[in-house]
């Protein structure tokens, strides 16, 4: 160890805690990890072990306490901007061919689409507008 300078081992302490997060996917490795850089720097500046190992542990804690609640909070939020599917369903559309619920034709975003009607026993004709309420496969539910 004496051949080795801290600052080296503190960075392959670093390059070792990226494996696990890598492996598990899990953020509190890169945050131990960047306390390893930043002892890895205070080794480099020629601070004594002792404020190296502080130094590790501050920047470790306050970033686990710090990013992970927000990181968190945002895993836990919708998406504000939908897409594929998700996106049609609400929207309006325009039949083509008469929509029951047998199946039809309709104009959605600019494409043709299979509808059918949501109440078995309804049909809509061509030219109405109606609210697509699901879309099942590439068919969309239509009232």
């Amino acid at each position: 160890m004496n051949d080795i300078d801290a600052w080296v081992w503190w960075l392959v302490c670093a390059a070792a805690l990226g494996i696990p997060l890598v492996v598990t996917a899990m953020p509190e490795f890169a945050m131990l990890a960047a306390g390893a850089l930043a002892a890895a720097g205070v080794a480099g500046s020629g601070g004594g072990g002792i404020l190296q190992v502080l130094v590790f542990a501050g920047v470790s804690v306050a970033l686990i306490a710090v990013v992970r609640p927000i990181a968190n909070r945002h895993r836990h939020q919708r998406p504000q901007h939908v897409t594929g599917i998700d996106a049609l369903k609400g929207r309006q559309a325009v039949v083509l061919e008469r929509v029951d619920g047998s199946g039809g034709r309709i104009k959605l975003a600019g494409e043709v689409w299979s509808a059918r009607a949501l109440d078995g026993g309804r049909a809509y004709d061509a030219g109405q507008e109606v609210d697509v309420v699901d879309i099942e496969g590439a068919t969309a539910i239509v009232i």
